[in-house]
C-alpha cells in the first residue's frame, strides 16, 4: 500500500543492518541494536544539530503504512533509549523525532526510519536544509562512543 520502492532497490538501511558498510555507514556508527530494531549516527547532518541518529526496524518495511505493530513497538522503544542517550550526552537542551512517509513526506530512502535529532535554543532545525557534503566516520565516531558509553551502562 502506498509504496514507492523501485524495481531492484538496494536498500542502504537494511546494508547497515544486515552488518555490512558503504561510504556513508559503518558498523562503528551502530550504538543500539535488538532484535527487532537497530540505531545508528546517521552520515546526513544539519547545520546546527550534528551527530543525529536513525533508528529503523531490522526488517525492511517502506514505511510507516507497512510497518507491522511489533516493528513499531521496537523502533519506538529504541527511538526512546536513543533520545535518553542524546540528552544525557550530547549536552543538549531537547530531542525531536522526525519519520516520513512517501515522497511528498519527504521520504527518500525506502525503509521505514526515524530520525532523532538533539536540540538546542535557536538552531533552527526545521528552516534548514541538511549540509551539502556527509559526515565523515571519523566526525561520526565521537557521537557513537558517547552514545554506546551511556547505552552500555
Amino acid at each position: 500500500m502506498f509504496n514507492h520502492e523501485p524495481a531492484g532497490y538496494e536498500c542502504p538501511l537494511c546494508l547497515v543492518v544486515r552488518g555490512d558498510e558503504d561510504d556513508l555507514t559503518s558498523q562503528q556508527d551502530v550504538v543500539l541494536r535488538t532484535d527487532r530494531a537497530t540505531a545508528f549516527v546517521a552520515s546526513r547532518w544539519w547545520p546546527n544539530n550534528l551527530g543525529h541518529l536513525l533508528v529503523v526496524p531490522n526488517t525492511h518495511h517502506e514505511n510507516l503504512y507497512d510497518l507491522p505493530a511489533p516493528d513499531g513497538h521496537a523502533v519506538h522503544d529504541a527511538v526512546r533509549a536513543i533520545a535518553i542517550a542524546i540528552r544525557s550526552t550530547y549536552g543538549c537542551a531537547g530531542v525531536s523525532t522526525r519519520q516520513h512517509n512517501e515522497p511528498a513526506g519527504y521520504q527518500d530512502a525506502w525503509h521505514h526510519h526515524v530520525h532523532v535529532f538533539p536540540r538546542y535554543p535557536g538552531d533552527n532545525l526545521y528552516n534548514t536544509r541538511h549540509l551539502p557534503t556527509p559526515a565523515t566516520r571519523a566526525d561520526r565516531e565521537p557521537y557513537a562512543h558517547k552514545l554506546r558509553a551511556h547505552l552500555e551502562r
